[in-house]
């Protein structure tokens, strides 16, 4: 099974969605690994958006980011990746879908509530980055897995 990185940003925290985000992705049929209360440093974010370092909003984007604490979390389940981007919307949430968590919950770009890695590659860097001693393996009950995959 595929995994992703899902974060709850500050502002996701603060205003107590964490457990509405955790919720969809469990009516969904994922699968929870990992999740943690996270304060990262100015460097750990840097790291983690250090594709985006050369844009204009750069900085804002860090000291937002550094604004409250965090909640990282691993999912797994088929198509995760893709379907857990889907289920978070669009980056900027006016053009987000009615449904999805932006959609519902987010008006503006630079405060969107969630991060959702992008391809399995960026997935697993960040799920190293944030989770550096790992994430321990669990089987779900056969019962349960047979009601979520043929």
């Amino acid at each position: 099974m595929e995994r992703t990185y899902i974060m709850v940003k500050p502002d996701g925290v603060q205003r107590g969605l964490v457990g509405e985000i955790i919720k969809r992705f469990e009516q969904r049929g994922y699968q929870l690994m990992a999740l943690e209360l996270l304060h990262p440093t100015k460097e750990h974010l840097e790291e983690h958006y250090k594709d985006l370092a050369g844009k204009p909003f750069f900085p804002g984007l860090i000291e937002y980011m550094l604004s409250g604490p965090v909640v990282g979390m691993v999912w797994a389940g088929k198509e995760v990746v893709k379907i857990g981007r889907k289920m978070l919307g669009e980056t900027n949430p006016l053009a987000s879908l009615p449904g999805s968590i932006r959609g519902d919950f987010a008006i503006d770009v630079g405060r969107n509530i969630c991060h959702g890695s992008d391809a399995v590659e960026s997935a697993e860097r960040e799920i190293a980055l944030w989770f550096p001693r790992g994430v321990p393996e669990y089987k779900r009950d056969i019962s349960v897995h047979g009601l979520i995959y043929e």
